[in-house]
């Protein structure tokens, strides 16, 4: 079993058993896991961050109409099925983590709506992993009780990321 199968696996039984999972009781009940794209080795990227020399505290607006502070911290530029790509990478101001939320070309179809997240990976030689095999949909894709930061425009990519978790099909 791959890490990534193993992972998902994990992320199901969360999702299906714990407490703080984001589905309510009566998704639980139904619930036999999460959507997936088959995995794509070619979207494991190692890019060099373009640190941003003042980085700049902004509010990310969120799903609820509030706001959540995150620095914007570098660019980051890669290529998809030879098409080029750049996205913001942000930084959590409180615990220093990487963010990466995005919206692709397979929003509202294969994928959310309003867009996925990507934790991102610092390389010993400071370059960053970004994974979208581990992309993710924000709590608020399943229940609308969550607040989640909605990715800027300038994270909005015209090109499909076929990795990762695919839309939530049992939300109403």
């Amino acid at each position: 079993m791959s890490e990534l199968t193993e992972f998902r696996k994990a992320k199901d039984e969360f999702f299906a058993t714990h407490p703080q999972s984001p589905l309510t009781p009566e998704q639980r009940s139904e619930f036999t896991g999460l959507r997936y794209y088959d995995e794509e080795p070619a979207l494991a990227i190692v890019s060099e961050p373009r640190v941003f020399e003042d980085p700049e505290l902004v509010d990310m607006q969120t799903s609820t109409g509030e706001t959540a502070p995150y620095l914007r911290w570098a660019r980051v530029h890669f290529s998809v099925d030879d098409r080029d790509a750049e996205l913001t990478v942000y930084r959590d101001p409180g615990s220093g983590d990487l963010f990466l939320p995005f919206q692709d070309a397979n929003a509202g179809n294969e994928t959310y709506g309003a867009g996925r997240y990507l934790g991102v990976d610092e390389q010993p030689d400071g370059r960053l992993l970004l994974d979208f095999n581990y992309a993710y949909n924000p709590y608020c894709a399943y229940n609308d009780a969550w607040s989640c930061p909605l990715p800027p425009p300038e994270n909005r990519l015209r090109i499909a990321i076929r990795a990762g978790e695919r839309s939530f099909e049992d939300y109403a």
